[in-house]
């Protein structure tokens, strides 16, 4: 729970994220489709800030996209993460929507298909794991989500205290609990209440619980939490994915149905199934995923880092 007030945080190091704040607060003030036609422009303009300012950023993205289309040429390429780095800048001011903006503006925004799974599954009674993936958009398909079907969140604690009060808050407000990643504890006493939990298992935590298998061609680090926990609760594993609408009319919720025989006995089946899910979701949508997250980090023993630089956050096995 967000304990500290507001007033802990007029230190002048935190008067930058103040500013940023201000900023997003005003542009949900905007119509929608300004406020996209706004993150489109700031995204032309941070395409040539991230390649001159954010080199390790930019080039994570470059080598990302490289190694996951590797059938695409290189204008394709450039393309392809210019319109990534766009739908980033975007996801500031969706960020910012759907922490700020009013039920009356976001409800008419949402699209959603496949909603008859997540209630079906939930009526099993032993809670639902809402597996998802970092699309750019996955904040506030959240908060579009949580007009539908009251659910929780896991998340990863930001490094700015002011922006990770401000997050937290927000979440508190919009969801039932806000569950901190590693509180894996926490995630399966709120599955046995029969609650919903929003999970996203796509990124690399290490090799510790990690086990390597294909995610769009390339062997990644991929955790085996969620076959694990939905073992332990008995929980059904219910995908679900929000995507931008390129006609600019909001956003489209698709939810699939429960994971069936899953887990299964082999965890490595189970993670590489996950992943395939993932990627499909993706491929549908590829300039709207994350790719400026380090998704390769943790590599097989004996293969060489792929991002050309030391990780200092890489631990030992």
């Amino acid at each position: 729970m967000t304990k500290q007030k507001l007033s802990a945080f007029l230190a002048p190091r935190y008067w930058p994220t103040w500013v940023g704040l201000g900023i997003l607060r005003l542009v949900t003030l905007l119509p929608y489709r300004r406020q996209i036609q706004l993150g489109k422009v700031m995204g032309a303009s941070m395409g040539y800030l991230a390649e001159k300012l954010m080199k390790k950023r930019h080039h994570i993205a470059e080598v990302n996209i490289s190694l996951c289309f590797p059938q695409l040429d290189k204008t394709a390429k450039q393309r392809l993460l210019k319109s990534a780095i766009e739908s980033v800048t975007i996801s500031l001011f969706e960020t910012a929507l759907s922490w700020w903006g009013s039920r009356q503006t976001l409800v008419p925004l949402c699209h959603i298909e496949g909603l008859h799974h997540l209630q079906a599954a939930l009526n099993n009674g032993k809670g639902v794991i809402l597996l998802s993936a970092h699309f750019t958009c996955l904040e506030i398909g959240g908060r579009l989500l949580s007009f539908q079907q009251p659910f929780a969140v896991m998340y990863k604690r930001h490094r700015n205290a002011l922006f990770e009060h401000i997050m937290t808050r927000a979440r508190e407000n919009h969801y039932q609990h806000a569950i901190q990643r590693h509180d894996i504890r926490g995630m399966i006493r709120a599955l046995k209440k029969n609650s919903i939990c929003w999970y996203a298992p796509d990124q690399d935590f290490g090799r510790k619980q990690s086990i390597f298998v294909p995610f769009l061609g390339v062997e990644a680090a991929t955790i085996t939490a969620p076959a694990r926990i939905a073992k332990i609760s008995g929980a059904a594993i219910v995908p679900f994915f929000p995507k931008r609408r390129k006609d600019g009319s909001g956003y489209q919720l698709t939810i699939l149905p429960a994971l069936s025989d899953f887990p299964s006995n082999d965890e490595t089946r189970d993670a590489a199934y996950i992943n395939q899910i993932i990627g499909e979701q993706v491929l549908l949508a590829p300039e709207q995923y994350l790719w400026l997250h380090r998704r390769f980090k943790t590599r097989p023993e004996g293969q060489a880092k792929l991002y050309g630089f030391a990780d200092k956050s890489q631990k030992k096995p």
